[in-house]
């Protein structure tokens, strides 16, 4: 599609002044549509920053005209159109306001095709604005209220805040729409959007047919989606208000990304990569058979490692099992022996157990129960002979089931257990007797090589301490191993019974490796268990790297590890127990009860101190360390608010005289990466140094950089530090919870020093040696900072100092400053 410039005519102009136009190449650059202007097929209104158009455009094979918001990058692209089932058959398209305030779109003849058709409106007294983010709304100008919005009426896209919406009393739903094909966008038979009953999923539907499946919304993500269990797919959040009904909304995004439902039925998210000028894919729905939904049929699992795919789950046999071998498995599958309706402690043949099925897409219909306590869950079910399997989530809680499984499919190393319910034979209890025949005489055997080996071991004692300071850890794969050196090797028993069986009251959090226990052990010693999990985007590969990292680190700002445990597939680490937790809940949670406590000399004292650790990992270590993933997350407090960097599972060892790296597994975390790692790879001292910069921000400001968005000034956390530098009013950027009147100067500065480290290009980030430097006032006078990238470059003419730019040319993260790169989460 040809590229349209503006070319807005007033109509209160004369006709000579409007004829001369084309000829002076005269454009009004407009985001905003009055009743003194007609819209035309030849116009187009862009927003803000140059991010989202609405015009009219034709789709590739087809001639009718259709009003669409469209990237300003991608024309082609469409996100939402207006008429989309009353096309034009001509460019005589025309957009005005009605006597009663709506927009109108009208053809040649004057019949109306598609209006706002909101009520309750001042005639004349409305605009309608494209902005940023790709809304399309009609305000009221005397109160600036949004009286209707393009948000509310998808089409085929769902874009960063947009909101699917589901009110489950009333129904009322808020959903997306595939095109009828790839040339007419005519509503057709695929539409995507929220089901909140019970638990809350993402659903694709075929005709009001269920086609595809997302898994429950956990709080954090669809856990029936094995890519989001990386933190790499874009971020997502489901609220609710009094009326009950929910909203499932994308975050905003520093670049340009959209999810799709195409014409097959199946949900596409891209992004723009702006060296190849076309949409990358990253993430679709319906990858393989086994995420078309009920492929198996009822009390069927489905497995795309196998073949086939579909299989009973255990203790139920094929319906039709004629069927069934011949590749038709829609029947399902059906009990074996039925259910007593007791429940036994799978010590006997009599009554039911309970089988766990790691790894799993739970199946549709579940019943949730709020409850941290999976035995909550399984005393739940136990006691109400209707229920026939319950699962746990520690954000969801109880998740129970009363009908036939539907839609159940097996992951790899992703998931959440299921537990069914059998009849006692099933889960072969018969193995017992057998037992009461073998323990006898296996514990005899082993009292008496018991003694034989422990007093073999002291006499060898001295040879067996040689032995552990040479051993490496060897994993299931042999090739893996890392030396510990002195490193305690603790036992799987150890560790369970020092957080009560890894009881859900001992959790302290969960972060990218699994989740951390808190531990006593027999000494009184209070310790940090951080347990890898099975659904973790981590794996033995950042394990490995952390014991191979921090093993070798002694800082009082860095965190210490105690041990490590490794039996069969169990990898834990040990550290230090840090009692007042990570630095992000003081900052970010307004609920915190401790939040205030952090006043400014607690918060000079924490960027210090970290900035001492870091020195500590560039230059002062035994080998340099690059840890490209500091976050306020993974900076805990001790009892004294002093502050210690955590999760080396991402950091890299340099030796010799390396200075940077490149790696094509980008890891980290949004907001934290300097630029040339998240689009090159390329990581050293200086990509540590932005991330420093970042955290020093946030410290000050209180506000979390990838959460924040300043609508008022349009600017990002970086860019809204820039701007109040630059304007000489630094101090309006800090937390409203500081009292500034004693330090005014020195949180100016320190605003100053972390501009300095988010520069674009590492060459102009100054070393951490010299940001510490800079904070003890050994080094006094400054360097200017530049602009920051990823924030919008504001003219600052009205300040007098630097140089204007033309709205075109301001760059900003949604335009072409950004490079999306394919990332491998971790």
């Amino acid at each position: 599609m040809n590229t349209k410039f503006v070319n807005l005519r007033l109509q209160s102009l004369p006709f000579v002044i409007i004829s001369l136009v084309p000829l002076l190449c005269f454009c009004l650059d407009t985001d905003t549509l009055t009743s003194n202007i007609t819209f035309r097929d030849s116009d187009t209104i862009i927003s803000g920053r140059h991010v989202f158009k609405l015009g009219f455009f034709s789709p590739a094979n087809n001639t009718n005209r259709y009003l669409a918001v469209f990237y300003d990058v991608s024309e082609e692209t469409a996100v939402w159109i207006a008429n989309r089932d009353r096309p034009l058959n001509d460019s005589s398209g025309t957009i005005t306001f009605s006597t009663n305030g709506n927009l109108v779109l009208t053809n040649g003849r004057n019949e109306t095709l598609w209006s706002t058709n909101a009520t309750g409106i001042s005639p004349r007294n409305t605009s309608a604005q494209i902005q940023d983010n790709g809304n399309f709304v009609l305000r009221d100008t005397s109160t600036e209220s949004i009286i209707w919005e393009s948000f509310a009426y998808p089409s085929n896209s769902f874009l960063p805040t947009m909101r699917l919406i589901d009110n489950i009393y009333t129904r009322h739903k808020v959903v997306i729409t595939a095109w009828t094909n790839g040339s007419n966008p005519e509503p057709g038979r695929w539409t995507s959007g929220l089901e909140a009953l019970n638990v809350h999923q993402i659903f694709i539907w075929n005709n009001s047919r269920p086609h595809w499946r997302s898994g429950p919304w956990n709080g954090m993500i669809l856990s029936g989606v094995p890519d989001m269990y990386s933190p790499y797919l874009a971020a997502f959040s489901l609220s609710n208000d009094t009326t009950d009904t929910f909203y499932f909304t994308p975050h905003e995004t520093t670049f340009l990304m959209r999810i799709t439902l195409n014409t097959t039925g199946n949900l596409v998210q891209t992004m723009w990569n702006i060296q190849q000028r076309n949409w990358d894919i990253t993430f679709v729905a319906v990858e393989n058979e086994c995420d078309f939904y009920q492929t198996c049929g009822p009390f069927g699992s489905c497995d795309i490692r196998d073949s086939p795919i579909c299989s009973c789950i255990r203790g139920f046999e094929p319906v039709n099992r004629e069927e069934w071998e011949s590749g038709n498995w829609t029947s399902g599958c059906a009990r074996r022996r039925q259910l007593q309706c007791t429940l036994t402690n799978n010590t006997s043949e009599n009554g039911d157990g309970f089988l766990r099925l790691p790894f799993t897409k739970v199946p549709d219909f579940a019943e949730q129960f709020p409850s941290r306590e999976p035995n909550v869950c399984r005393t739940r079910c136990m006691s109400n002979c209707s229920c026939i399997a319950y699962a746990h989530d520690p954000y969801i809680g109880c998740m129970s089931w009363s009908e036939p499984l539907v839609d159940f499919q097996r992951f790899n190393g992703v998931g959440i257990d299921l537990f069914l319910r059998l009849e006692a034979s099933e889960l072969d209890n018969h193995s017992d007797r057998l037992l009461v025949v073998i323990i006898p005489v296996v514990v005899g055997f082993a009292a008496i090589s018991f003694v034989i080996i422990i007093t073999w071991f002291w006499n060898k004692r001295k040879d067996i301490k040689f032995l552990e300071a040479e051993s490496a850890i060897i994993f299931k794969d042999e090739t893996e191993k890392v030396n510990v050196e002195e490193l305690p090797l603790f036992s799987f028993e150890t560790l369970s019974k020092s957080t009560y069986q890894f009881h859900e009251n001992y959790l302290l959090g969960r972060g990218g490796f699994g989740l951390v226990y808190k531990g006593y052990l027999k000494n009184g010693k209070v310790i940090a268990v951080k347990r890898l999990s099975a659904a973790s985007g981590q794996g033995n590969e950042e394990f490995l790297n952390e014991v191979a990292v921090i093993s070798k680190l002694q800082h009082r700002n860095l965190v210490r590890l105690i041990g490590c445990c490794v039996e069969g597939e169990e990898r834990m680490l040990i550290y230090e127990y840090m009692p007042k937790k990570s630095l992000e809940g003081y900052l970010f949670d307004p609920n915190h009860q401790s939040q205030k406590i952090l006043d400014w000399k607690k918060r000079f004292y924490i960027i210090e101190s970290i900035g001492r650790g870091l020195l500590y990992l560039h230059m002062d270590s035994r080998l340099k360390i690059i840890h490209r993933d500091l976050k306020p997350s993974n900076v805990l407090l001790d009892e004294d608010w002093n502050p210690k960097i955590s999760d080396f599972g991402m950091a890299r060892i340099f030796g010799g005289n390396e200075g940077f790296g490149n790696t094509s597994r980008v890891v980290g975390t949004y907001g934290y990466m300097a630029p040339e790692y998240a689009m090159d790879g390329r990581f050293s001292e200086e990509s540590d140094v932005y991330s420093f910069g970042v955290l020093m921000l946030e410290i000050i400001s209180g506000k979390k950089n990838t959460n924040y968005y300043n609508h008022e000034l349009s600017l990002s956390l970086l860019g809204c530090a820039w701007k109040f530098w630059n304007e000489d009013s630094g101090l309006d950027f800090v937390d409203q919870t500081i009292d500034c009147s004693n330090f005014e100067g020195q949180i100016v500065r320190c605003v100053h020093i972390a501009l300095l480290c988010v520069q674009e290009f590492p060459n102009d980030r100054p070393s951490i040696q010299t940001v510490l430097s800079m904070l003890s006032r050994e080094i006094i006078d400054l360097p200017m900072p530049g602009q920051p990238i990823f924030a919008e470059k504001w003219n600052r003419s009205h300040v007098g100092t630097g140089t204007t730019q033309r709205s075109s040319q301001i760059g900003y993260p949604y335009s072409n400053d950004l490079t999306i790169t394919e990332l491998d989460g971790r």
